[in-house]
């Protein structure tokens, strides 16, 4: 199918804006607006997996923008506009991906998902030329060149760097040691293991890559030769059924060695299978968004507002992803409005005006103004515990590393 289009010329409002930038949320007010916004509403998309092998983590991500939304919705919303969330089911398919795209697409202002690293991909090209603001569910270094993607949080490279400096700290590897890292092949892998790799050089480590497709269930190899290899950790950038793959090995080949896991590579469920107590011994997840056991305001007000709405739900860290990325998109569509511009242009430029943005907590300060660099560059260490909410707790608060720093990309 051809990515091309002719946008539209026409039909964008231009009106005066008749409240200014001190008016109420719930104030109707003349703007300038595009696709995606009416009268009364201003309506993002959801193009994600609710059917397919990612299911589990994106309907619980979609509870999180649902928890945001509300909140907005209930102080008069943006604009005197109600924000409304129009989903599409791609089922981790690439056609059905594309085919929902080109239906969702000319129905919003904006994405407030894209998920999956293949649909991404073929969708991309459309973005660009739509000017369509896309929060991509992924922290790939690959997305930083597109002025089009909002990627709320540390890259996977940078969440290994600082992963990997919290176990040096605590002498669980040495310079001269060997560090395993296991990772599928593709945008999330490719780009972690820049993070090992960048370690090594400046560590003295070596690195004992482990490549794998997205699909490889059987880890035994892969694990084998790291045991072998003698490596002190292995980072694991890998899909959740993985990560519970290699720890079984490494139980049954009684390695008790330290995993460091991506947060794409855990899920809640792991806890509930036969490996879980292996997980729960020998695994720490490095992530940019706080666990639902945050101790700061942002993740304490997620988990008051979850455990209000879905009080019979079990919650996961997707559930503050969610809530964090609403609330940085619509963020960003509220300085749109107070410029007087909801054409996509407008949220364009509120996007890459907006810098130090305060999420409480649940990241880093977010800086949007430089394309190609990092939104943000501290992380989080949890350690996996099933004895709270979410399954994990924090071992570090927000850090960063000065390797970090020593690699260039520090947010401005």
């Amino acid at each position: 199918m051809p990515l091309r289009r002719v946008l539209p010329t026409a039909a964008l409002a231009l009106a005066v804006l008749a409240a200014g930038c001190g008016a109420k949320s719930d104030e109707k007010v003349q703007v300038k607006t595009g696709p995606g916004v009416t009268d009364d509403t201003i309506s993002l998309g959801i193009l994600t997996d609710m059917t397919g092998p990612f299911k589990a983590s994106a309907l619980t991500r979609m509870k999180g923008y649902d928890l945001y939304v509300k909140q907005v919705n209930d102080r008069g919303g943006i604009c005197g506009r109600k924000i409304e969330l129009k989903q599409k089911d791609h089922a981790y398919d690439v056609q059905k991906a594309l085919d929902a795209y080109f239906d969702l697409e000319p129905q919003v202002l904006g994405l407030l998902e894209l998920a999956g690293t293949p649909m991404t991909a073929a969708i991309e090209p459309d973005i660009m030329q739509t000017r369509t603001l896309t929060a991509p569910a992924s922290w790939a270094a690959s997305l930083l060149g597109n002025p089009h993607m909002m990627i709320v949080g540390t890259t996977y490279d940078l969440d290994v760097i600082n992963g990997l400096d919290h176990y040096k700290r605590r002498g669980v590897i040495n310079e001269g040691d060997t560090v395993g890292h296991v990772y599928v092949r593709g945008s999330y892998g490719d780009n972690a293991v820049e993070g090992s790799r960048f370690v090594g050089t400046q560590w003295n480590m070596k690195i004992a890559e482990q490549p794998i497709g997205e699909t490889t269930a059987d880890l035994a190899q892969q694990i084998g030769a790291l045991k072998a290899a003698g490596a002190k950790a292995v980072v694991l950038s890998t899909t959740p059924a993985q990560t519970a793959a290699a720890v079984g090995v490494a139980a049954a080949l009684k390695w008790e060695v330290p995993f460091m896991v991506n947060v794409v590579g855990f899920d809640t469920a792991i806890l509930d299978s036969p490996v879980g107590p292996a997980v729960e011994k020998q695994v720490s997840v490095v992530t940019s968004v706080a666990p639902f056991t945050g101790t700061q305001a942002g993740p304490r007000e997620v988990a008051a507002e979850f455990n209000k709405y879905y009080p019979n739900d079990k919650p996961a860290i997707y559930v503050d992803h969610g809530y964090t990325v609403a609330k940085v998109f619509l963020s960003v569509v509220e300085k749109a409005c107070q410029e007087g511009d909801l054409s996509r242009d407008g949220v364009l430029k509120a996007f890459h005006d907006t810098n130090g943005l305060d999420t409480q907590g649940l990241t880093g300060a977010l800086h949007y103004s430089l394309v190609g660099r990092p939104s943000a560059t501290q992380s989080y260490i949890t350690k996996v515990d099933s004895k709270v909410p979410g399954g994990l707790t924090t071992v570090e608060e927000l850090f960063e590393s000065e390797l970090v720093k020593a690699k260039g990309t520090r947010a401005k």
